[in-house]
């Protein structure tokens, strides 16, 4: 039997980097990978992955393209036929959302729709659009279910909505087999400075005050999820789990929900990984909706569908969070 063909979109970003090396450690599969290099790729991920175990090298190929523009039959011949498709690539940063949506929105709804259109000429066994729990807006008073409602507070939100709803179209009218993903905020090595997680280990390291959005009565959380973790998911749904076609008894596709164990508020997480560096944490409580409009206070995702189904996220979240800081302890390349 010959070995799958993966075409990993955003290869490069911090999500893309950890699922090529899981699926290349975990399978026989070759992994085709795309990314842009514009936004927050960087080939130092990828070169990382590939220097641990030099034969992986044969199993990968990369191309450079940036799927947000028109491509071409020419362009679509250079990546060749795939079994499986994962769509990772997507402008994600919240803030660079807010104060320029229009090319932000421009840019995660044309690379999709390319993909998509990509899916429906060659046609793979499987397409994986990856989501994000901020579709369905702030959690309220319980963790959400795949299919619940979806209220986006924010242009980059309102494109990953976007992303999910020209995917269903492609299910339903071509024929596209797809499974949707929705997970929440990932951890791990090599995550990009700006997010929250190295960021705060880059202050706490450097002797700076910590700024935790919140209230005096309340401070917004979060569930994390090691990217490894994300990634085992995604292996499992691809080996484990045949996507639904669209019929009279089938209106919706596959959807999953890809869930960490623990939640915590935003200073929570700052002191835990204080507890780690065995450095002193020095904060300030920022008023959170006078400084992050468009933000929401709180995410929650049920779980419970993916692992009823049989999936265990194999890093508990203790241990992702002290591989997380000490990696960068040791690799302070990655905080500049």
């Amino acid at each position: 039997m010959r070995s799958k063909t993966v075409l990993l979109t955003g290869v490069a970003g911090f999500i893309g980097a950890h699922t090529l090396e899981h699926f290349l450690e975990k399978t026989d599969c070759n992994i085709v990978g795309i990314d842009s290099l514009q936004h927050r790729g960087n080939m130092a991920r990828i070169n990382q992955v590939l220097g641990k175990r030099p034969e992986w090298q044969d199993r990968f190929k990369f191309h450079r393209l940036n799927l947000a523009w028109d491509m071409d039959v020419a362009q679509l011949n250079k990546i060749g036929d795939v079994d499986v498709i994962i769509n990772m690539a997507s402008e994600s940063h919240v803030d660079r959302s807010i104060s320029d949506p229009k090319p932000f929105i421009k840019n995660n709804v044309d690379l999709t729709v390319n993909m998509l259109e990509y899916a429906r000429l060659i046609q793979p066994e499987l397409f994986i659009q990856i989501s994000t729990d901020e579709v369905y807006g702030p959690m309220i008073d319980h963790p959400y279910a795949e299919w619940e409602r979806f209220l986006p507070s924010n242009p980059y939100s309102a494109s990953k909505a976007a992303q999910e709803m020209i995917a269903i179209s492609y299910w339903r009218t071509y024929g596209v087999p797809l499974v949707i993903t929705n997970t929440m905020n990932n951890i791990g090595e090599m995550q990009d400075v700006e997010k929250y997680v190295p960021m705060v280990i880059r202050d706490i390291l450097a002797g700076q005050r910590i700024k935790i959005h919140g209230t005096k009565k309340e401070i917004g959380s979060r569930s994390y999820l090691h990217a490894r973790n994300h990634a085992d998911a995604l292996l499992y749904i691809m080996e484990e789990l045949q996507p639904k076609a669209y019929g009279p008894k089938n209106e919706y596709p596959d959807k999953y929900n890809i869930v960490g164990d623990t939640q915590l508020t935003n200073l929570e997480m700052a002191e835990r990984i204080a507890k780690i560096l065995k450095k002193p944490l020095e904060y300030d409580i920022v008023d959170f909706h006078a400084t992050r409009p468009g933000h929401d206070m709180h995410y929650g995702l049920d779980g419970s569908k993916l692992q009823e189904l049989g999936w265990k996220p194999p890093l508990s979240f203790a241990e992702s969070l002290e591989r997380t800081v000490t990696n960068y302890v040791r690799h302070t390349e990655w905080l500049k």
